[in-house]
């Protein structure tokens, strides 16, 4: 679809959203007239970013003061099917009851991107990610199954659940696989322990991911399409935007994601002045469910940093781009000296170098009170940590030149800490690498 005509087909299901909840909510009621806002005279999509953005905070008030899903839940509690939660990543979780209906225009909108990725009826997919409150694996399995493929719902978390999955895979033969990137790399390592090649011994022709942004990380995605021989889809936003494939990367795009701004519209606003950034820069999503009836979230600030761009697509659709996928989260991301830091910039680095070994940690301080400094822990295959016990030239090289390499990327001086492979332990769900020390 031309985008202007898109454009118009959102501005009217934005129009119905926002008098939807403004009738039925009296959080938004509450929220928009404490803002001088006027939700009723919407004419336009510059009329609609008038409406105030809405933040984590403002929900977690929300249902602190008004238990358990607070006022913007815009069905009767006997209406709601399931209660699901954020993972409480960056603070306390917040509740969501979903309504039936709403679960059925989940598994719709899933199903439909889950065909751009590749996936079809006569896959086997494997879902081997925490089934709990973290409504991914949720998701994933719901649209897996509308598309009509045999669903695996195997799971995580359990002790040795991941040898069992390596046996499973194996017997079973599936197809596809949902995770997050650190788990996939997590699950070939176990693998090999076990004397099995997943590139050789399995048959996953497609993997895709969220909760992490290593999938549209050159080198990390690199690695699992060479480890697995598949190709990676990266997908994901945020669990209050379920759907949250909506944003998410086809069978074309070498990486990155398309914004589907017919079933999620997202703005991109500059991160300081809350305006709307230009094609090929930088900005934060901001999100407005066109389709969610129960907890719709309208102009939700989503706090993850990403380029974006109206480049077309080879696979024909005209949707936003974000081409390097979700950089990371504001609140993952580490200043030091000025400079803004992402993880996500870190592991690109250290996946590139045939001397990793496999998983790293950032330690933020503040040196006698007056200079951040950063220091990166790294895993390092056996043979040079164990030059470093002798004082070996490779180990001082090594050392070294992740100093010098990691420099370059992220612009400011740090120190490498090497450390044996295995140093860290391997993660079943979202990886956290930063440990920040600085006192305030």
């Amino acid at each position: 679809m031309a985008p202007e005509e898109r454009e118009a087909l959102i501005l009217g299901k934005l129009v119905h959203q926002v008098r939807y909840a403004y009738e039925n909510s009296a959080f938004y009621r509450e929220f928009w007239g404490d803002a001088g806002t006027d939700p009723s005279n919407i004419k336009s999509l510059d009329d609609f970013r008038q409406l105030p953005i809405l933040t984590k905070d403002h929900l977690r008030r929300e249902q602190e003061t008004h238990p358990p899903f607070g006022r913007y839940l815009c069905v009767p509690r006997e209406r709601i099917k399931r209660i699901h939660g954020t993972s409480g990543t960056t603070g306390n979780p917040t509740l969501f009851g979903i309504g039936e209906d709403d679960w059925d225009r989940i598994a719709e909108a899933h199903a439909r991107i889950l065909w751009s990725a590749g996936l079809r009826p006569d896959d086997i997919v494997i879902v081997t990610s925490v089934f709990s409150a973290y409504i991914g694996s949720w998701g994933a399995l719901l649209g897996a199954e509308r598309l009509g493929a045999m669903s695996f719902p195997f799971g995580a978390g359990a002790p040795e659940q991941t040898e069992r999955a390596v046996d499973w895979i194996g017997y079973v033969k599936p197809t596809a696989l949902y995770a997050t990137p650190s788990y996939a790399l997590y699950l070939a390592a176990t693998a090999r322990r076990m004397g099995i090649d997943p590139r050789k011994d399995f048959n996953i022709r497609l993997m895709f991911f969220s909760g992490e942004p290593g999938a549209s990380i050159p080198s990390t995605r690199k690695e699992i399409e060479e480890t697995f021989g598949c190709r990676v889809v990266d997908m994901g936003s945020m669990a209050e935007m379920t759907p949250w494939m909506t944003n998410s990367g086809c069978s074309h795009l070498k990486r990155g994601m398309h914004l589907w701004n017919d079933i999620v519209y997202a703005e991109m606003l500059d991160p300081d002045t809350k305006a709307p950034t230009h094609p090929g820069t930088e900005g934060v999503p901001v999100y407005t469910h066109l389709e969610r009836t129960s907890q719709p979230m309208i102009r939700y600030w989503s706090g993850d940093v990403a380029r974006w761009d109206m480049e077309p697509c080879a696979c024909g659709r005209t949707y936003p781009t974000l081409p390097d996928g979700l950089s990371g989260r504001v609140d993952d991301m580490i200043i030091v000296r000025g400079q803004n830091i992402f993880p996500s910039k870190i592991e690109d680095v250290l996946r590139s170098m045939p001397e990793f070994g496999g998983e790293f940690r950032l330690i933020v301080d503040r040196e006698q009170g007056r200079m951040d400094s950063l220091t990166v822990q790294v895993e390092v295959v056996s043979e040079v940590y164990l030059g470093k016990s002798d004082g070996s030239e490779d180990s001082t090289l090594a050392e070294r030149r992740f100093a010098d390499e990691l420099r370059r990327a992220v612009g400011v001086g740090l120190k490498v800490e090497l450390k044996p492979e295995g140093e860290f332990e391997r993660t079943q769900f979202k990886a956290r690498r930063i440990i920040d020390k600085r006192s305030y």
